[in-house]
């Protein structure tokens, strides 16, 4: 009898042994929580690839705008002012009240170009003009920028053929969200915020949609990496006078010396020439 029980449970062993055996509660919570924390790290790379992107969209957004609007003025000055035109360069800078929270600044910017008709009378030949307010309806606590054109020469001559000339002076919205806009002219010294009257030699124009700060006098600024600036220069293509002038020690006004030619060189002014009469 026992070696048939012996061969039972050998028998019995290897069918147990061939069966598959099931995993336990232990090792099934283990890779539950292992499956998490790998899928919590790829969702955490996921999210800050895409704070990564959104970023640095929304800083080419941010200087793309004020690009094309700096762009806009730059054209405008070139197309309306000429050598040869009457035109007249009106600036003036202010801070806006904004819902009589804070006092952001603004600018305006005239550009006006004149002619006479047969009577001799001024006209009007074209006007644009720049500048940025508070709209009251908006809601925004930010400035409107707009764009305004009017005078004879019709900016497009098929809509504004059949338009009055109320409908042409318009005052058109081309961005919302400023919070610093400035112009200033150039003319030799300092920057000067106000000015009406002919072109000046250059005009500088600076933007920005920054978070404003509120400075110690109340009113409202940006930081200055945030602004973006630009010098726009008035007929570029005019010819600039240098003034060589020279003094009596050969000088000349930027305090170089008067180089010439070994071939034209004075005498001393101390020297006298005798002069020999011949008989």
């Amino acid at each position: 009898m026992k070696p048939s029980t012996v061969s039972h449970k050998k028998k019995a062993t290897s069918v147990m042994s061939g069966v598959r055996r099931g995993l336990s509660l232990a090792e099934m919570l283990a890779a539950l929580t292992i499956g998490a924390m790998v899928i919590v790290a790829v969702l955490g790379i996921y999210r800050r690839a895409e704070k990564s992107a959104a970023a640095v969209t929304r800083k080419l957004d941010n200087s793309r705008l004020p690009g094309e609007v700096l762009q806009r003025i730059a054209e405008d000055l070139d197309n309306v002012i000429s050598a040869s035109s009457d035109a007249t360069i009106k600036i003036e800078n202010k801070f806006e009240n904004i819902a009589s929270v804070m006092l952001l600044p603004a600018a305006r910017l005239a550009i006006t170009k004149t002619i006479q008709d047969s009577s001799g009378k001024e006209q009007t030949f074209e006007e644009i003009i720049w500048q940025s307010s508070y709209d009251y309806e908006s809601g925004i606590d930010s400035l409107v920028l707009y764009r305004s054109h009017s005078g004879l020469n019709l900016e497009d001559k098929v809509l504004e053929k059949y338009k009055d000339n109320f409908e042409r002076e318009l005052f058109v919205p081309v961005c919302s969200g400023l919070t610093f806009f400035k112009i200033s002219a150039m003319a030799g010294g300092d920057p000067l915020e106000k000015w009406n009257g002919p072109p000046p030699h250059g005009i500088v124009v600076t933007i920005s949609f920054a978070e404003p700060y509120k400075r110690a006098d109340g009113t409202f600024d940006v930081p200055e990496e945030e602004k973006i600036t630009r010098t726009i220069a008035i007929d570029r293509t005019r010819k600039i006078r240098f003034d060589t002038s020279t003094d009596n020690n050969g000088v000349n006004e930027e305090g170089q010396e008067d180089v010439r030619l070994p071939g034209s060189e004075k005498p001393p002014s101390g020297s006298t020439r005798k002069v020999e009469k011949t008989k």
